[in-house]
């Protein structure tokens, strides 16, 4: 069979990395081959994410790219996929005439019948059906995705929290929990392919296996990936609040592979928004759940989701949040304008607040951040940090990037250790979003991490 090249656009949540790869492994027995490059491909996949109406607006943004890409190359297929794929279905086929597939969160391991039907039968097809299951169909690492030292795992899908917000319960359906065993096995997998650090995935980690009986909830799932073998570090996200345990609390400081970085999306800093969000949690709550992860390790980094302009939202409620925000001093913080969603309650509730007054409340939440930021990284400098080599510096020419276990981005200059090398580093200089560091080579073990020297994780 002729050789085939596929491109994949990859928007929104690391879930969707994920499913991209899925994707990758799916279509390799058809003799699909991933290419970098659209103009050369025989297939392009958009998977795409409906989470904020900007990240909607980006996936018609693109396929009015990709329509001037078929034009020129009619035999092109061309197929969205993910949640904007859920939510919208047949409407896509209206909007956009290019495509010639539209699969949903669960469809995409049909994708081969997909194909077949639109390459034999010359018809464009919808499938939305979210029936099937959450494991993967293959779970070990593609030849195309050799040489990584960090991966994604997803562990479960869906969410039944309806925060009056959000549309995943709608796009990525009812909470399931996959069974350990398959996860453990990728993880190894991923190990003996050369990969270091893991990041488990799911919309509500802290409920895995709640509702499905595998024997295992999160906390034990993490025991578990703690002690396979060859693996440096576990990173998980997302975490809600309301689920997050004394016993997961605790799991920081015992297990030695847990990375101390927490993502924890608090949305809003007051209860009365919190309660219109149906989140489950108080401002009070939040903050305890914050000062005993910091009594368990105190260089946990913790990073948070914000919500600007809920509807209702009024300069006291917005004043509250800065006070948290000033509280807690988030190491960094994805903050979003509220805009309304298909099929959330939020989308009907009235007194929306004024888009001028959101980016008021943005730049300033924006700017005290960037402050909080900037400090926590500067106070980094002249201390050695253990570095995880990932990747060439996309910016900065002839150095390695890695992360420290803070997930704090290094690029560190003169570096010579391999993708996959754990590797001590002096932080010489301080960015708003990363750090520069060169090679620590002293033989002091109170100066460096692991004696001070270069070693494999």
């Amino acid at each position: 069979m002729e050789t085939r090249r596929v491109h994949i656009i990859t928007m929104g949540c690391q879930m969707n990395v994920y499913d991209s790869e899925q994707m990758e492994r799916i279509l390799a027995p058809m003799d699909y081959r991933p290419t970098s490059n659209p103009d050369k491909a025989d297939l392009i996949l958009v998977n795409t994410c409906s989470v904020r109406e900007k990240a909607e607006h980006k996936v018609y943004s693109c396929l009015g790219r990709l329509e001037r890409v078929k034009r020129k190359r009619p035999g092109l297929i061309i197929g969205v996929g993910g949640c904007v794929a859920q939510q919208e279905g047949e409407r896509i086929l209206k909007v956009a005439p290019c495509v010639d597939m539209v699969f949903g969160t669960f469809a995409y391991r049909r994708l081969p019948d997909l194909l077949r039907e639109v390459a034999e039968k010359k018809r464009r097809v919808v499938d939305i059906d979210m029936a099937g299951t959450v494991e993967p169909l293959d779970t070990r690492p593609s030849e195309f995705q050799e040489g990584r030292a960090t991966a994604f795992v997803t562990i479960m899908s869906g969410c039944e929290n309806y925060c009056s917000y959000c549309v995943v319960p709608y796009v990525r359906g009812r909470e399931i929990s996959r069974k350990p065993e398959g996860i453990l096995k990728e993880v190894e997998d991923l190990v003996e392919r050369g990969v270091r650090e893991v990041t488990l995935l799911g919309q509500n980690v802290n409920s895995y296996g709640m509702k499905d009986g595998h024997g295992l909830d999160f906390v034990s799932l993490l025991e578990a990936v703690n002690d396979v073998h060859g693996l440096h570090r576990v990173r998980f996200t997302t975490s809600h609040p309301k689920d997050l345990s004394d016993r997961l609390i605790r799991a920081f400081g015992r297990l030695e592979k847990l990375a101390p970085h927490i993502h924890l999306p608090v949305q809003c800093g007051a209860d009365r928004i919190l309660r219109r969000m149906n989140r489950g949690y108080t401002r009070d709550y939040y903050l305890s759940r914050v000062d005993a992860l910091r009594e368990i390790r105190s260089d946990v980094a913790i990073t948070s989701d914000i919500i600007i302009g809920f509807p209702g939202e009024e300069g006291a409620d917005f004043e509250e949040t800065l006070s948290l925000v000033k509280s807690v001093r988030f190491d960094n913080l994805f903050t979003f304008k509220y805009s309304d969603r298909p099929y959330t309650p939020a989308r009907k509730f009235r007194n929306k607040v004024d888009e001028k007054v959101k980016g008021e409340r943005f730049a300033r939440l924006l700017e005290l951040q960037t402050k909080i930021t900037l400090e926590k990284y500067r106070s980094l400098v002249g201390t050695v940090q253990e570095v995880l080599v990932e990747s060439p510096s996309k910016r900065r020419g002839g150095q390695m990037a890695g992360r420290t276990p803070c997930n704090k981005i290094v690029n560190v200059a003169d570096m010579t250790a391999p993708v996959g090398q754990v590797v001590p580093v002096s932080i010489v200089q301080a960015f708003s979003h990363s750090l520069l560091g060169s090679p620590e080579r002293c033989g002091s073990q109170d100066r460096c991490p692991k004696g001070g020297i270069l070693h494999a994780a």
